[in-house]
């Protein structure tokens, strides 16, 4: 961290002025940049003197002797730290946005769909995990013979998210009809972890005219056909084509484009950084404690949540210079609409 310059309403205009010049040019600034659009009307020697003292905290760099100064990345979060969280997106973007997002009903196609509409609004990268969980209900299961000792578990949560998994199993299609219909009648509407617990019990106390159908339930639900796999992910990624047209390191964006093409690399990213519990956008500038090759890249993201259950995390990753502002609503933004879109469709 850079020490403290005290930064005075002065110095914080013309840090913010820097950094929204540079975001919007890619051009280091100077003070005679500066001088032009400074409402206050200071002259560009009193300019020179304000960025050669935020230089000397560590907020401003030089990139050549005789070029203007461009914001360190202690600068952007400072920067980030003044932004008020009033803006509102313009109202063709809060159409485009519904309009993308219109009649969906499952988690799995919100974040396929969120993803893009991400990299469209903040032409970067837009980053979407589904995470399915303990607190995803039940709302049917099938099951298909396939051949010899071969049974299709399909597993679909209210949610959205669904399972699937191919078991060894020597079980008959009518015997399988069965367990899906009674686990269907009996077990819709209930919590993954609840139903497990309460199939298990009745396993061990049904009997009568229950054996034949309990067994095959018993065999199912110990070869895993009912397990959610609690904190299984599934990862949307769209807009790297984005970076390409940046000025950033040619080496450091391959490093990052590879790192975006593993997708357990991405889940990590995001779960390192957004907290669950959290209520409003976090913005991330530096990635490199969670991946080194992330060092200069920005994540902006807020968990996907409907009440008090949280079904995944969205995001934009992109470089420090980004238009914060601007992404930090939109991703506000359909976050808010993700708790209204997925009520709506209980």
């Amino acid at each position: 961290m850079p020490s403290d310059p005290n930064i005075g309403k002065r110095e914080r205009e013309v840090l913010t002025a820097i950094v929204e010049t540079f975001i919007s040019t890619g051009e280091p600034v100077g003070s005679r940049t500066l001088a032009r659009s400074n409402r206050e009307g200071l002259s560009p020697a009193t300019i020179r003197n304000v960025m050669a003292d935020l230089s000397e905290a560590g907020f401003l760099e030089q990139p050549h002797a005789s070029s203007g100064r461009v914001p360190t990345t202690d600068a952007y979060r400072y920067y980030v730290e003044q932004i008020t969280g009033t803006a509102q997106l313009a109202p063709q973007e809060e159409s485009m946005i519904s309009d993308s997002l219109a009649g969906i009903s499952d988690v799995q196609e919100f974040m396929e769909r969120t993803s893009h509409v991400l990299s469209l609004i903040s032409r970067n990268v837009g980053v979407t995990v589904a995470t399915s969980g303990a607190k995803n209900a039940l709302e049917h299961v099938y099951f298909s013979r396939l051949g010899d000792q071969k049974v299709l578990a399909v597993l679909v949560t209210r949610s959205g998210l669904v399972r699937d998994r191919v078991l060894r199993l020597d079980l008959r299609q009518g015997e399988l009809d069965l367990a899906a219909r009674y686990i269907n009648e009996n077990f819709r509407g209930w919590t993954m972890e609840s139903m497990r617990a309460e199939l298990g019990r009745r396993i061990e106390q049904e009997c009568g005219e229950y054996d034949r159908l309990m067994d095959s339930i018993e065999q199912l639900y110990k070869q895993g056909a009912l397990a959610s796999e609690a904190g299984a992910q599934v990862v949307f990624v769209e807009g790297a084509a984005n970076l390409v047209t940046g000025q950033e390191d040619r080496k450091r964006l391959q490093e990052m484009l590879k790192t975006l093409e593993e997708k357990e690399k991405v889940a990590q990213l995001l779960g390192a950084y957004l907290d669950v519990k959290q209520e409003a956008v976090r913005v991330v500038i530096g990635l490199d404690d969670a991946l080194p090759s992330m060092q200069n890249f920005v994540l902006i993201g807020a968990p996907a949540r409907s009440g008090t259950d949280v079904f995944g995390s969205l995001a934009v990753i992109g470089p420090t210079r980004m238009d914060y502002q601007h992404t930090i609503t939109a991703v506000s933004y359909i976050a808010r609409l993700f708790d209204k879109i997925l009520n709506e469709s209980e």
